[in-house]
């Protein structure tokens, strides 16, 4: 039987730990999330390139910092994490979650994973959310895999317009790239803001996830 309710799966950004971002779900009060299990798992540890081979929580290899259009791409390391991901995934399903109300949202290196783990996952999902995330593989390489199912889940992309970590410019490549695939995107420019996420941004967050869970319900 269909377990009513929703889940959200949040990816932390480089460094950082699922525990240390729980209490974001404490400001989605809406009636529609009192059914939300909400899931916060922290990277494994890793040396990372941009931080001088230093280990640290990391869900891939990060090449160089700031994070360009055209950064260098460690996929192999890439592909690992989405199949972690997409266990999880599974396993809400198995559980009796409809796929319609499963939301995948990452920061930074978490939002770069969102995005892969969204379009590689063969089902349409309620949606994926993007905050100061860029395109974490080179194009070619992944078009082929993404199935028509995947391609009508929805992506909300957040980034701050004065980031100097993850370039403003290398989150508005990925619209443009959803685009041509084919993948309905939301771009939302956040002026003023650096390489953080903002209350501004949360609260837009669950108003876009309530939306989609009623059309799902």
């Amino acid at each position: 039987m269909a377990r009513s309710g929703s889940f959200v799966l949040w990816l932390h950004g480089l460094g950082d730990s699922g525990p240390a971002n729980e209490p974001i779900k404490d400001l989605f009060t809406s009636p529609e999330f009192s059914n939300t299990k909400w899931s916060f798992p922290s990277a494994p540890s890793a040396p990372v390139t941009c931080n001088y081979g230093h280990v640290m929580p990391s869900w891939f290899d990060i090449p160089q910092i700031p994070v360009t259009h055209g950064s260098p791409k460690d996929e192999n390391g890439l592909l690992k994490a989405v199949r972690n991901v997409h266990a999880t995934i599974d396993k809400e399903i198995a559980a009796g979650t409809n796929p319609n109300n499963i939301f995948i949202c990452g920061f930074s290196q978490g939002g770069a994973l969102t995005l892969a783990s969204v379009l590689l996952y063969p089902k349409t999902l309620g949606g994926g959310a993007v905050f100061s995330g860029w395109v974490p593989f080179s194009p070619l390489s992944i078009i082929e895999q993404i199935t028509p199912e995947a391609k009508r889940t929805p992506i909300l992309w957040s980034h701050g317009t004065v980031d100097s970590t993850v370039l403003f410019k290398a989150g508005q490549a990925g619209p443009p790239f959803l685009e041509t695939i084919g993948v309905p995107c939301e771009f939302k420019p956040y002026p003023g803001l650096g390489h953080s996420i903002s209350n501004e941004e949360l609260r837009y967050l669950e108003s876009w996830i309530k939306a989609r869970l009623q059309s799902s319900s």
